[in-house]
């Protein structure tokens, strides 16, 4: 299947507007965050060098006679950014249960696609994709780094793990007359041998990271949203596997006694967060825990919630409980010094409306400068990709992107991205 869906990557006839740069490139910022400064600098000259960043000059260079020049002067210019929860595979819309029984891999894979260079030009040049079915993020992932299709760099956890009946088990609501018995290798699990085989399959597959449901979610068709869903013994041989491989474990995590077995079991992220407790934000702090908090995504699935008909009735009343219980808890773990890093469960929300986040997170309390940071610097050391990305620098990788106004002044310009360059090539503009 996956072989497959990576033909049908390859034989997309994908129009970008892609500018392969040959000469040196010479960006003129007007305004310039370079992901550590707390403060913008003004009037900067960034040299690219095919895809790296060769030079950083004061002033606005004049270019020699092959150079191009790209004038930024009336903008904010900044490293790329980064989304550390996204799901870049699908989009939710009303009556989205019937998907499996309506769709094709293939059909996942052309969306996909679409996904992926809306999210490009929205400023966002890598992202971690937490969860999917038939393995298309690994393929979009490899098609976007062969130059494929346009897109954002991808750390894909590829299918989530879940136990039966669990968040991410793909059998949820399903009659019982089509059900079948899901196996580690769909992503269920019920035993710590269980565990460790599904981890080992989702290293063939190819992933980059693991992904678990370790309470229960708003929009699966299942009852709670908060339950714990894994023991202790199951948590831990998830993450002592996926060590072994060199991998590390996110966890969806909405409940408390979930949330807390996770961090204790050693979990690098705790996604979503949304009965957060004191006790778990200490222990966060303690172990190095990220929280990645999706406000967009909460304040998305509550308005949704207002619709008749939208969700499942089994699914509305989480949507309407949890969502705008996320607002809250970020602004408590901000204050208390919880490791925060920028996510937004986009895919729940749509595909290029990522940015919205940086309102949300200002407006529970964190600054402007330092909710752009959590998109660069922050996830780039998160992701431990700090040597080449995540800020504007000489030798890192040339992902930079520009805003109309200024963001520290008014943080929804983030929201109007009007220049993307990703690897020296330029995207939007």
């Amino acid at each position: 299947m996956a072989k497959l869906i990576s033909r049908l990557l390859i034989a997309t006839v994908f129009s970008a507007a892609a500018i392969p740069l040959q000469a040196d490139t010479l960006i003129h910022a007007g305004r310039f965050i370079d992901g550590f400064a707390d403060e913008a600098l003004t009037n900067r000259t960034i040299r690219v060098v095919n895809d790296t960043i060769s030079a950083i000059e004061n002033g606005f260079t004049a270019p020699g006679s092959d150079d191009t020049v790209v004038d930024l002067r009336n903008a904010t210019v900044m490293p790329g950014l980064m989304d550390m929860h996204v799901h870049i595979t699908s989009e939710y819309a009303a009556g989205d249960q019937v998907n499996d029984f309506t769709l094709d891999p293939a059909d996942y894979a052309f969306n996909s696609v679409l996904y992926a260079k809306r999210t490009l030009e929205a400023g966002f040049t890598v992202v971690r994709h937490l969860g999917d079915g038939f393995n298309v993020s690994v393929s979009l992932r490899n098609a976007i780094n062969n130059g494929t299709v346009p897109g954002p760099r991808i750390f894909t956890s590829a299918k989530s793990l879940a136990s039966t009946g669990g968040h991410a088990d793909p059998t949820n609501g399903w009659a019982d007359h089509i059900i079948y018995e899901p196996t580690p290798e769909d992503g269920v699990v019920n035993s710590a041998d269980d565990a460790r085989r599904a981890v080992r399959q989702r290293y063939q597959d190819g992933a980059d990271w693991i992904k678990i449901t370790a309470t229960g979610g708003v929009l699966s068709v299942a009852a709670s949203g908060q339950n714990p869903q894994f023991t202790m013994e199951e948590l831990e041989s998830i993450i002592q596997t996926a060590n072994d491989y060199g991998l590390q474990v996110a966890a969806h995590a909405h409940g408390a006694e979930g949330m807390r077995r996770a961090v204790l079991a050693g979990v690098a992220s705790i996604e979503h967060g949304t009965y957060m407790t004191e006790e778990i934000m200490e222990l966060m702090k303690e172990r190095g825990t990220y929280y990645a908090p999706t406000i967009v995504a909460g304040n998305w699935v509550a308005e949704k919630a207002k619709i008749d008909g939208f969700f499942p009735e089994l699914v509305r009343p989480k949507a309407a409980t949890i969502g705008p219980l996320i607002n809250e808890t970020f602004a408590r773990a901000y204050a208390a010094g919880v490791p925060i890093v920028f996510g937004t469960d986009t895919g729940v929300s749509a595909h290029g409306d990522n940015a919205q986040e940086f309102g949300l997170m200002v407006n529970a309390g964190m600054p402007e400068m330092e909710a752009i940071k959590s998109a660069t610097t922050v996830a780039a050391d998160f992701l431990g990709i700090s040597d080449t990305h995540g800020s504007l620098s000489i030798g890192k990788q040339a992902d930079i992107i520009a805003v109309p106004g200024d963001p520290l002044n008014d943080i929804r310009v983030m929201e109007q991205v009007n220049f993307v360059m990703k690897g020296g090539t330029i995207y939007k503009q």
